[in-house]
């Protein structure tokens, strides 16, 4: 339950307070009295406050470290998405960071293929759910790491493969990180939302599971020679 709301080009993420929110108003909408039957009022309560502590817990570990304007609400990639993930891996290997990595599912899926990973992750609670799925998955520490780092504030410089699944007001900001750090061969695959101005070396699936491949090499000389009708 997550709303993404684009103001003047800014896209600010309201999580599930505001959800909540609009939930009550949904409930007093149908329910006008002034004097609802108590058993709705009980369970509609114990939803809500549910709904709240789900959030709290997935959400908020961490959260208020970062930023505002760099702030990504925990939203899963679906199974379409890391398959997409992978056919623009194919062929490559070396160390892959992946950025904000959640419950770990795209970590697990390049490590299968051989991988070096790293899952960068604020969220304790997910940071320990995905070491307990790697421990009990028997894959070795050398092969699948999670940690509980800021990627913003760390340097990516030893990476060759990013992979990305954030929101679209930081893709710009994430862009210009990347740009400063990444080797020449590294590959950036961005999931669902595309870096803007970046030119894309190929891209799979469509719609949610859409998945984009940028080579930083074609990026940066892109840039640093755009196309003569984009500079009129």
């Amino acid at each position: 339950m997550l709303l993404y709301i684009s103001l003047r080009g800014v896209h600010t993420v309201f999580a599930m307070e505001d959800s909540i929110e609009l939930l009550i108003q949904d409930y007093c909408g149908v329910f006008p009295t002034s004097r609802p039957h108590p058993t709705v009022t009980t369970c509609t309560g114990a939803v809500l406050t549910g709904l709240y502590g789900l959030w709290s817990v997935f959400t908020m570990p961490g959260f208020r470290k970062i930023p505002w304007h760099l702030k990504v609400p925990y939203l899963p990639s679906s199974k379409d998405q890391a398959q997409n993930v992978m056919k623009l891996l194919q062929g490559r290997r070396g160390c892959l960071a992946d950025l904000g990595a959640g419950d770990g599912r795209l970590v697990f899926a390049a490590s299968s293929a051989g991988f070096q990973c790293t899952g960068f992750e604020i969220n304790s609670i997910l940071v320990a759910y995905a070491r307990s799925k790697a421990y009990w998955r028997r894959i070795p520490s050398s092969q699948v790491t999670f940690v509980k780092k800021d990627f913003w504030k760390t340097d990516l410089s030893s990476y060759n493969n990013v992979t990305a699944f954030l929101a679209p007001g930081v893709m710009e900001v994430l862009g210009e990180k990347l740009l400063k750090e990444l080797p020449q061969d590294a590959l950036v695959i961005s999931c669902r939302f595309p870096f803007p101005n970046w030119p894309q070396k190929s891209a799979v699936g469509s719609g949610l599971d859409q998945t984009f491949a940028y080579e930083i090499s074609s990026v940066r000389s892109h840039l640093r020679n755009p196309p003569k009708s984009s500079m009129k």
